[in-house]
């Protein structure tokens, strides 16, 4: 069936919309890729098996006969309690759920609406029962990942009836391209892939190009460890990025997308090759959509993970089939990108705004967030924090809130220590600027940036000049090795910090790391090696004292860096059992029966087997 002008698509949406309503019971399963890792496509096929045989039961839910949806849907976002399984119109939410609970579920919540209590989130006394009222959404304001979790990801006629595509129908039939383009200016809506350039400016200066041969691009590459906003946008909720890219092309005469997609995504590829394949049997992609001039197809590419392909010329280099390197600017990509044409380049949860800002307006998206950097942001929460898992909140938002009140505050009790925002590219801030706010010119202000939004807490056991090295370490490696500053300074800051946990480091090791970091932020190529040493920096700056520890004193005040612990023997503990000694690979252990032990320093080799085997809690790290 193609749709050939807007009445038709009105009708079947309304279609879809009845018979969505009709389904008076709705299971949503999450088949993100988390939960289905944890088992939910089990789950998803019981549940279908179940109600399927319960088609003409007369349930409690009300006096008609109760029409049952099990539907396979996108992320819910509470990646710590997966599986996860939703139950409307009553809104539970079941946490960790498994195989054998899918029986107890149908009978209990789907025949009679009664809650299983068990599998509800609770804390402090309190069961929550719908997932609304949970503390981790309640402070939550979800814009963009509003639909991943309440629809089926695999079917457009889901999307359709939760408004997929009505702002494009708007933009096509009642504004012209430029006025897209204005709606978006005033919006002020920013790139939510790193930097924050204003997306309404990047969209004009491709519009104003005299070559009329344009491309729309979406960075699907998200290459950030742990960060995974847009994979799960991309799975729950992909006709929505679409259609953002669908009005960006419409907005600047582009009739060719691209979205490059890492192929790490293998779930997100599939859900985006269906949503392109459902769009156009529909008519919504391809030549003369809905019956207008505007003609626009899209074609995915898999990106072979390197890091660097997250930086635009790089991307643009990768799709043409090139080794996947920036390039000096100007020209930039918006005068020069794809096989040498105007490109608009944003990141799928850019895309994603567009829909909401066309259909509600510009003053709306700017009334939330704050006056420079409207609307919501996507964050992975991710670390030492008691609820993991997939965020959205309003600009502004501050830190403590994130962590303390979305994610519960830290783990086990200790204390906040840390969070590195920002992946790679980003910084570490403290327990002194938890109240700062999360928008792109507060975070600029302390040094520190939103990035793509990957947030990793870390609680008094972690050592920073690990976290720094651990990411310095991600960094060199992904260097695409194209300009010197990002080549050979990575790797000689590295260098020095393995220097430090090693223990091998020398004083003036810190003043050559400052000075390499200075030259690789200020000379390096593009943006992902000018932001390089944000890690390092950051630490630095709020944690000398440690770095002077691992230097001077030869020591890691966290106990983490493993050349740097020495072991000890408490002679008031040690019973003279000698099975500490017994077990020691390289005899640095010695002693008499039913004397305290000792630890040589100079033979032992930090491998812990004498604290796991000691009995009697004597073996301690100093």
């Amino acid at each position: 069936m193609r749709l050939e002008n807007r009445t038709e698509l009105t009708l079947l949406r309304e279609q879809w919309r009845e018979k969505r309503e009709n389904e008076k019971i709705r299971v949503l399963i999450c088949g993100g890729t988390g939960c289905l890792a944890g088992g939910s496509q089990k789950l998803f096929e019981r549940m279908t098996e179940l109600c399927a045989g319960a088609k003409n039961v007369e349930i409690e839910f009300g006096p008609e006969v109760a029409h049952i949806g099990v539907k396979k849907s996108g992320c819910h976002g509470f990646c710590e309690m997966g599986p996860l399984v939703r139950v409307e119109p009553y809104n539970y939410l079941y946490l960790k759920v498994q195989l054998a609970d899918c029986d107890e579920i149908f009978h209990e919540t789907v025949l009679r609406g009664r809650p299983v209590e068990r599998l509800m989130y609770h804390t402090g006394g309190r069961i929550y029962a719908a997932q609304e009222d949970i503390p981790f959404y309640a402070r939550q304001t979800r814009l963009v990942l509003k639909n991943c979790g309440h629809v089926d990801a695999e079917h457009i006629g889901e999307a359709l009836a939760v408004g997929a595509y009505e702002s494009l129908e708007k933009a096509l039939f009642e504004m012209t391209p430029q006025a897209v383009i204005d709606t978006v200016l005033r919006s002020k809506l920013r790139g939510r892939g790193g930097a924050g350039f204003p997306t309404g400016r990047k969209w004009q200066q491709v519009a104003e190009q005299p070559e009329t041969t344009r491309y729309v691009v979406c960075n699907g590459d998200e290459g950030d460890p742990g960060a995974f906003m847009d994979r799960s946008v991309m799975e729950g909720d992909p006709h929505r990025m679409i259609e953002g890219m669908m009005i960006a092309a419409y907005a600047v005469g582009a009739q060719e997308g691209y979205i490059y997609v890492r192929a790490e995504y293998p779930l997100a590829i599939e859900r985006l090759r269906i949503a392109i394949r459902q769009a156009e049997e529909l008519g919504l992609l391809g030549d003369r959509i809905l019956g207008t001039d505007f003609s626009f197809r899209l074609h995915i590419n898999r990106g072979a993970g390197a890091f660097v392909c997250g930086e635009g010329s790089a991307l643009t280099a990768s799709i043409e089939g090139k080794r996947g390197m920036p390039r000096v600017k100007p020209p930039r990509t918006v005068e020069q990108g794809l096989w040498g044409k105007p490109t608009v380049l944003n990141n799928v949860e850019t895309f994603a705004n567009v829909p909401m800002i066309i259909k509600n307006g510009a003053d709306w998206y700017r009334s939330i967030g704050t006056p420079d950097s409207p609307g919501t942001k996507a964050f992975a929460l991710t670390g030492n924090v008691k609820n993991t898992g997939l965020i959205e909140v309003p600009m502004g938002i501050t830190l403590r809130e994130v962590i303390f009140d979305i994610g519960g505050g830290i783990r086990g009790g200790k204390a906040f220590k840390a969070v590195q925002i920002g992946g790679p590219s980003g910084g570490c801030l403290t327990e002194a600027q938890l109240d700062a706010k999360l928008d792109f010119d507060s975070l600029k202000r302390i040094g520190a940036m939103i990035g793509s939004g990957g947030m990793v807490v870390m609680d008094e056991d972690t050592c920073m000049v690990e976290v720094a090295r651990f990411f310095m370490s991600f960094t060199q490696r992904e260097s695409c090795g194209k300009c010197v500053p990002c080549r050979e300074g990575t790797k000689r800051m590295l260098e020095i910090l393995e220097r430090i946990v090693g223990g091998t480091a020398e004083p003036g090791d810190l003043d050559e790391l400052l000075e390499i970091a200075d030259v690789v932020q200020n000379t390096a190529l593009c943006g992902l090696g000018q932001s390089a040493p944000k890690p390092v920096l950051s630490t630095i700056r709020a944690f000398r004292e440690e770095y002077n520890e691992h230097i001077v004193n030869k020591r890691c005040p966290a106990g983490v860096c493993q050349k740097l612990l020495r072991y000890r023997i408490d002679p008031e503990k040690c019973r003279g059992c000698s099975k500490c000694a017994r077990n020691c690979p390289v005899g640095a252990i010695s002693g008499q029966i039913k004397s305290p032990f000792t630890i040589d320093p100079d033979k032992c080799v930090k491998c812990g087997t004498c604290r796991d085997n000691c009995a009697f809690g004597a073996i301690y790290v100093e």
